[in-house]
């Protein structure tokens, strides 16, 4: 008969291992750095001629122009808007997407890439490993029968296990070199409401149609991962073929391969949110900002800007990253920033708006992954129906939305605030 002490002897060493071995993968990740303090000062004003090219220069953006000529609201427009913009495609379609599911968005989306590919249309899709992983085989083999062209963005490598926490979180889907989708929304039930947080109505997001010189920039973007997952980046005139116009400057910032030193997302938003003079309003399903960001949403606060944040609450589909959310909300909420979160269902809408003037929306959240981890693709720009679009869909959502207040906040429970801070701990790789 076995010792009960040398189980537990054995149980200790297994645990020990277990321990050793996460944080070696934690110290060679950057886990324990110390973080850099960025300070920026005498930012321009968004209406400030200057303020594009200051914000393109330190955030690695690209300068282009376009006009938005679509703007969707949650899961039935969304993809209604989708399936439209495939349908008319007629000599390319070229998708890319970070979260896919088994149901009927997916199989929607199937069916549409299937006829236009059947019609001759060229389709060459990059898709999230991991985040597509749900999916079976046959799907992906029924795309491929139809002759459609998908590789899967950084599959494992046991060469080299730690780049796959590197993901793309982009969401883009460009018809004919000349019209442009992005936004914040997968390829899922989800967004309809049908998931595993007993949501009571759709996500809460939305999708942007863009056209003019921004979508060839939007194309050399998806090119550039294409060429990655080892495709081909074909830059026929009838794809690439960027027109000089008279539309808005639009900027379009992709955060290829970010690290703790260089993050064109964070640089984006700190930059953004330095050169407010009235009004900074912020949505993001997962807010984790950094001891930066904190202290420049307090500083704009203090210096009488308006900030606002729409996110979460209860419903929530990652609930540990809520916690560690409401941990940073104390400093922020003394210092009078307004805090909503989101009730009816989960929300799921990213977007930074800048006084009555500038926009910046995409895929990327408001916390670490999106800062330093993920690849993802925003668009910013001062076109009057964007910021008219965008102001709409924070007044719906905080009308929405409980607004948090101190009082409420402190009284949170006991093992919410320790799960908030055990989380926080880990939160760079969230």
């Amino acid at each position: 008969m076995v010792d009960f002490y040398t189980i537990l002897r054995w149980l200790g060493v297994l645990l020990l291992v277990t321990a050793s071995v996460v944080i070696f993968i934690l110290y060679f990740r950057g886990t324990f750095r110390d973080r850099i303090e960025y300070k920026i000062k005498n930012v321009p004003a968004p209406r400030d001629p200057r303020f594009p090219l200051a914000l393109a220069s330190l955030s690695n953006s690209v300068t282009t122009s376009g006009r938005l000529t679509g703007f969707w609201i949650e899961a039935e427009a969304i993809n209604a808007a989708r399936i439209a913009a495939i349908g008319s495609a007629q000599h390319t379609i070229h998708f890319e997407t970070f979260f896919m599911t088994p149901g009927r968005r997916v199989n929607e989306l199937a069916d549409a890439l299937i006829e236009r590919a059947q019609a001759g249309v060229e389709v060459e899709i990059v898709v999230d490993q991991y985040g597509a992983k749900k999916l079976s085989q046959r799907y992906w083999q029924r795309l491929r029968a139809a002759g459609i062209n998908i590789h899967f963005y950084n599959s494992f490598n046991w060469k080299a296990p730690v780049d796959y926490f590197a993901r793309t979180h982009r969401k883009l889907l460009l018809i004919d070199g000349k019209v442009g989708l992005i936004g914040g929304a997968g390829i899922s039930d989800y967004w309809d409401g049908l998931d595993n947080i007993k949501d009571t109505g759709s996500w809460y997001d939305f999708e942007m149609r863009w056209e003019g010189e921004v979508v060839a920039v939007l194309e050399g973007t998806f090119m550039q991962h294409w060429t990655y997952v080892r495709g081909i980046a074909n830059l026929d005139p009838r794809v690439f073929n960027p027109l000089p116009n008279n539309d808005a400057i639009v900027l379009v910032t992709a955060g290829d391969d970010p690290s703790y030193r260089a993050s064109s997302v964070r640089a984006l938003f700190q930059v953004s949110i330095s050169s407010a003079k009235r009004r900074i309003w912020i949505s993001s399903p997962y807010f984790l900002p950094d001891k930066n960001l904190q202290r420049e949403l307090i500083i704009a606060k203090n210096n009488g800007i308006d900030v606002c944040v729409l996110t979460n609450g209860s419903q929530c589909d990652k609930k540990f990253v809520y916690y560690a959310s409401c941990e940073l909300y104390g400093d922020l909420l003394k210092a009078g920033v307004k805090i909503y979160e989101y009730k009816p269902s989960m929300m799921h809408a990213k977007a930074l708006l800048l006084d009555n003037y500038w926009v910046s929306s995409g895929s990327a959240n408001f916390d670490p992954r999106s800062f330093f981890h993920n690849d993802e693709l925003d668009i910013s720009s001062a076109d009057e129906q964007l910021v008219q679009n965008i102001e709409q869909l924070f007044l719906k959502g905080f009308a929405k939305s409980e607004k948090i207040d101190q009082t409420q906040w402190r009284r949170r429970p006991t093992w919410q605030r320790l799960l908030g801070r055990v989380v926080l701990f880990f939160q760079s790789q969230l």
